[in-house]
């Protein structure tokens, strides 16, 4: 079932300050903390940014050349295809005109200002790229201490996730040949000093030689017509038909290493300490009382460390909270939405997977079985920096965190989505919500460095 399209609504959200409250009074030290607490606290926190782990899946993924090819790619949106629907209008909200192309990058609905969340598209919830995403642009930060992602669970590498949106009708409207030229026209000598030679990707007796209107869907006659997603295999339809199969593997191998280098640049990417890592390593002036009473029920009697564990506060697993998804923005949602369900299944058949040929190496992180208990869910975000996000969970439909807090609170909701809520009432007192909410604003670092955060020269 889907929504039908709702009109404009101008509600845009701030961005939250960062900053403790000046007349707050200072919380105890935490070693005046039950020591159960105490110990549970310990497990979330880092004085210094914890080192990246290996990434098995990208030979590159540490390598500063191309971690600085990746930061220009992030930037680029001359890999894209035609913007399709009639809502990019030229305006603010949008990334040009509908019928325009190479004008969708990552960048587009990963705002580097905004610390890698979308604060460009209307009601800054979903995504407007050349049409309309159904799910939340989650924030990058930290990133690179996650295996599996996306919100389902369909992609387990950052290699492989660029695919996705290039060949997405409602994101880049692209496709990976025409990618791939793009590349060998404006970036060939970069890639090359990286990964070594590039097919002759202008010999159009190989490769056929496409414009950006060619590359993806396109509206005909009132209808968006799209071609079948491009796999690397012979068959699968349009300008892959008629190149051979050692040619569609090289078309490919481009493409995911142009995701290698995005990946070694997202993997800088971080939030970074926060005044409750001071507070834990000892500093008792960093935290309020408030804030110092929310860490307590985070980790006590709201039970947020069941799933929120770790020093990124999240158990990088998938859980089945109870959302019923309502209309956001301007646009449908997917209320028969399956989530893990559906997307560990498609990332066990895909073969960009962390198993197959164009990965470096695998760790076993591709799921052996897909479980009923992954119907309807989604990955656990990350809190740190939460309160620069501008909406939240994977529907984008609760606009604060004090939503995020009540909704959990209460239970979240009766029916109205695939799959068993694993929650349950929390009964907590305003104070306590309030206090739980003033601890999650707590967890905000410094943030990516400002080199960054915007397009290299």
């Amino acid at each position: 079932m889907r929504w039908i399209r709702f009109g404009w609504l101008l509600a845009p959200l701030a961005l939250l300050g960062c900053a403790k409250g000046s007349d707050d009074p200072p919380a105890p030290p935490v070693s005046s903390l039950d020591p159960a607490a105490s110990k549970a606290l310990a497990t979330l926190t880092f004085t210094e940014q914890p080192p990246l782990p290996p990434d098995p899946t990208n030979a590159w993924a540490d390598a500063p050349d191309a971690a600085r090819f990746g930061h220009r790619l992030f930037f680029d949106p001359s890999l894209s295809g035609e913007l399709l629907t009639g809502d990019n209008d030229g305006s603010e909200h949008a990334l040009g005109t509908r019928g325009e192309t190479g004008k969708v990058s990552c960048a587009g609905c990963h705002l580097g200002e905004s610390w890698y969340s979308d604060t460009r598209s209307i009601q800054q919830q979903v995504s407007l790229g050349a049409g309309w995403g159904l799910r939340r642009a989650p924030s990058l930060l930290d990133v690179g201490h996650t295996k599996l992602i996306m919100w389902d669970g369909r992609k387990d590498s950052l290699f492989s996730q660029p695919m996705a949106v290039i060949e997405s009708g409602v994101e880049m409207n692209s496709g990976r040949l025409y990618a791939a030229q793009m590349v060998f026209q404006r970036h060939r000598a970069e890639y090359e000093s990286l990964f070594g030679s590039m097919p002759p990707l202008d010999d159009a007796s190989r490769f056929p030689a496409l414009g950006p209107k060619e590359a993806g869907c396109r509206v005909l006659d009132g209808e968006t017509k799209c071609k079948v997603p491009l796999r690397g295999a012979p068959g699968d339809g349009a300008e892959y038909d008629s190149m051979t199969e050692d040619d569609q593997h090289a078309v490919t191998q481009v493409i995911a290493n142009i995701g290698k280098a995005l990946g070694a640049y997202e993997r800088l990417l971080t939030c970074g300490p926060s005044r409750f890592d001071q507070w834990m390593a000892g500093d008792a002036t960093a935290f309020t009382d408030a804030e110092q009473r929310g860490a307590v029920l985070f980790v006590g009697k709201a039970k947020c460390i069941d799933c929120h564990s770790g020093p990124f506060l999240s158990d990088q697993k998938f859980h089945n909270v109870g959302l019923k998804p309502a209309v956001v923005a301007t646009v449908f949602i997917d209320a028969n939405d399956r989530g893990a369900g559906l997307g560990m299944t498609e990332l066990q058949a895909d073969p960009l997977n962390s198993e197959g040929p164009y990965s470096d190496g695998s760790d076993g992180r591709v799921p052996t079985a897909v479980g009923p208990e992954l119907e309807g869910a989604f990955r656990t975000p990350m809190l740190r920096c939460a309160k620069m996000r501008p909406s939240f969970m994977h529907t984008a439909q609760l606009r604060k965190l004090s939503d995020v807090v009540s909704f959990f609170d209460r239970g979240g909701d009766i029916g109205g989505y695939p799959g068993t809520s694993e929650i349950a009432p929390l009964d907590l007192t305003p104070d306590e919500r309030a206090d739980l909410v003033a601890f999650l604003e707590a967890l905000n670092g410094p943030g990516p460095g400002a080199d960054l955060l915007t397009p290299p020269e």
